[in-house]
């Protein structure tokens, strides 16, 4: 039975439904996940299509919008995209670390320019407020064989920790890493960095194309500060049930 109407939970506010999804769907989730609390994630495939305009119509229904483009370019490209996306109104925005501390800082710089600069008419900043930046370490979808592939030698772990590391010194506001990390990074990183973590997938769930996932128990006892899902709730029968049903399993202890 959906429980649409039900009221924001102190626990929906660290969930980030991912959107992965047609503009006409994404709005339809929108409206149904409407009073819940939940974060929105807009990736590729939906900025792609709807640009900024998808961010501004989130925020105009009240969302809190995760920007999710994974800037990667020369520092002087990511600071303009990032200037950009504060205009478009992203309450946060994730950053590849592999692009060094030069790009990331270029993209700090792109934030702060934003927010101070006046909009055409000189009456107000572009941007309203500066949103948080993520750092993104070894995606989800990787395994210590796929890293191996591109040239990466080690283990996958300390990879994540090196970029982890490295988006701190750059003054990020915290990373993008898989559940089975968030333990390790919050001793890292200390208790105020953000942990945001795709790959949960409830009990029961499929895994998809995640190589690295956990339970949203799990997940949150390991360490993080936001889960990102995306199809256990856009692609379940009702998904403000299966919201609530994630909520609920958050607040549960974690099996043994």
């Amino acid at each position: 039975m959906s429980q649409l109407g039900a009221p924001a939970t102190e626990q929906g506010d660290k969930v980030i439904i991912a959107l992965d999804c047609s503009a006409k769907r994404a709005y339809e989730l929108a409206d149904m996940l409407e009073n819940t609390g939940c974060w929105l994630k807009v990736g590729m495939t939906l900025y792609y299509q709807d640009g900024p305009k998808v961010v501004h119509d989130l925020k105009a229904r009240g969302f809190k919008v995760f920007v999710d483009l994974k800037l990667h370019d020369i520092p002087h490209q990511v600071r303009g995209a990032a200037a950009s996306l504060v205009a478009a109104g992203a309450d946060m925005m994730s950053i590849h670390a592999v692009g060094g501390p030069l790009m990331m800082e270029a993209a700090l710089e792109g934030i702060a320019k934003a927010v101070m600069q006046p909009a055409a008419d000189g009456t107000q900043p572009l941007g309203t407020h500066e949103p948080l930046t993520l750092g993104i370490t070894v995606l989800t979808s990787m395994d210590d064989v796929t890293l191996a592939r591109v040239g990466v030698t080690g283990a996958l772990d300390e990879q994540v920790e090196r970029l982890a590391l490295l988006s701190r010194s750059a003054g990020l506001s915290g990373v993008v890493a898989s559940p089975l990390e968030a333990k390790r990074l919050r001793g890292l990183l200390g208790s105020e960095a953000l942990i945001v973590c795709p790959g949960v997938r409830p009990r029961g769930a499929a895994s998809g194309d995640q190589s690295r996932v956990a339970t949203p128990r799990s997940t949150l006892d390991a360490g993080a500060s936001h889960l990102v899902i995306g199809r256990p709730v856009t692609e379940a029968a009702d998904p403000v049930a299966a919201f609530f049903e994630i909520v609920e399993e958050m607040g549960a202890p974690a099996l043994s």
